[in-house]
């Protein structure tokens, strides 16, 4: 009986988040790219970077900026010099309850001058590809495209996951978008100064997004997000360790905060963080079933489900391939290996689920990653000359999305 119910239990979760993520990208989806791109002008944006001290990296990323962001502002832990930027520091003595990045933004919002009506925030080593404006909503998010680094397999867990980010489109929809990457996010000033960044958390971009849409919610009105599909660059993790590490706190963060959001969402969300942790067992689970028929009742179905969902593995590394828009010689090595992939993906979700961190450490991130013969193709006008020299590896703050 016992296994009866964690066979087909894990299958029913599992099955259950594929449905809801087909449902996304189908139905909720539909005409997403119908809504205007430049209502708000680049002049009506001040661009916020946040660093602790990455000033080559941070360099790079402001060089990608177009003429007309005028209003330019680096948040960094200690003094750095920037060309086209100025450079903030909060003091020692600022207190508040945020922590790490998120209390370096709360400081910014209270003490660096903006009259702007948005807000751009950027991670250091977020590369801008062809920003021409934003549509006019409470909170834009600018979709990410992880350059490779150091790992491949890192690269291709990045792969994966932007394919299943592609559930993004369908964010418009729901009153609490489900998670949102604070690389490059921008956020009605207004809107923010009512929310404020000034919370315990360890992933304060998608905290912000759901205070916002439950502070909207009290008021009788919806958050009106918008998904900008920008594919702005930014660099994956350097090694398999630095990527494990960053999904344990994407979901330690996610579980801590789930209490934000109104109990229709929970269970769903619930679903989603049991399904991402043990997704590696799908197909571990059909093969059992296949070589012992007698473990699992009603053996023929779930042979022919559990092969089904193990399929849709395949199918979120395709969407990634063609987000990335991956030649089909890459593309057959993403597809063989997807099995290993799913499995190196989870185990920091896993990790993060059995042992939550209530703090991180930051990566090591490098100007001298840039592929600027990749950028160059995509944002006409960026060459070597905006690549900083240095090849010094840098201790920078990663960036927060909290997804799948």
């Amino acid at each position: 009986m016992t296994l009866t119910v964690f066979f087909w239990g894990t299958l029913v979760l599992y099955g259950g988040s594929s449905l809801w993520w087909v449902f996304e990208i189908t139905v909720l989806a539909y005409d997403w790219e119908a809504d205007s791109l430049t209502e708000i002008g680049l002049t009506d944006i001040q661009v916020r970077i946040l660093t602790v001290d990455s000033a080559s990296t941070v360099q790079v990323s402001v060089n990608s900026l177009p003429e007309q962001l005028d209003d330019i502002k680096v948040i960094a832990e200690t003094e750095i010099d920037i060309d086209g930027a100025d450079v903030h520091v909060p003091p020692d003595d600022f207190e508040c309850q945020a922590q790490r990045k998120g209390r370096a933004i709360e400081w910014a919002r209270r003490h660096v001058p903006c009259d702007r009506e948005y807000v751009l925030y950027l991670d250091e080593d977020t590369i801008v590809i062809n920003l021409e404006g934003l549509p006019a909503a409470d909170v834009i998010q600018i979709s990410e495209h992880p350059l490779r680094t150091g790992s491949r397999l890192a690269y291709l867990c990045e792969v994966f996951r932007i394919g299943y980010q592609r559930e993004q489109r369908a964010f418009h929809r729901l009153a609490y978008p489900l998670y949102a990457w604070g690389g490059a996010v921008a956020v009605r000033r207004d809107l923010e100064n009512k929310i404020t960044w000034d919370v315990p958390t360890i992933t304060e971009d998608t905290t912000f997004i759901w205070r916002a849409a439950k502070y909207l919610d009290q008021q009788d009105e919806q958050l009106d997000y918008q998904l900008v599909n920008g594919r702005f660059r930014n660099q994956a993790p350097p090694s398999l360790s630095a990527m494990i590490n960053q999904r344990r706190r994407w979901l330690s963060g996610t579980v801590d905060d789930m209490h934000r959001l109104p109990r229709r969402y929970l269970p769903l969300q619930f679903t989603r963080i049991i399904t991402w942790t043990v997704s590696p067992l799908i197909p571990l689970l059909s093969v059992v079933a296949f070589l012992f028929p007698g473990v699992v009742p009603q053996h023929n179905l779930y042979q022919i489900a559990s092969t089904g969902l193990f399929g849709m593995l395949f199918v979120y590394t395709t969407a990634g391939m063609l987000e990335y828009r991956t030649y089909p010689e890459v593309g057959l090595l993403h597809l063989i290996i997807t099995p290993f992939t799913v499995v190196i993906y989870a185990v920091g979700a896993l990790w993060g689920f059995l042992r939550p961190v209530s703090d991180f450490e930051v990566t090591e991130k490098t100007a001298g990653q840039v592929d600027v013969e990749t950028l160059s193709e995509e944002n006409p006008g960026f060459s070597q000359a905006d690549v900083d020299s240095s090849d010094d590896t840098e201790s920078v703050v990663e960036s927060d999305s909290a997804n799948k």
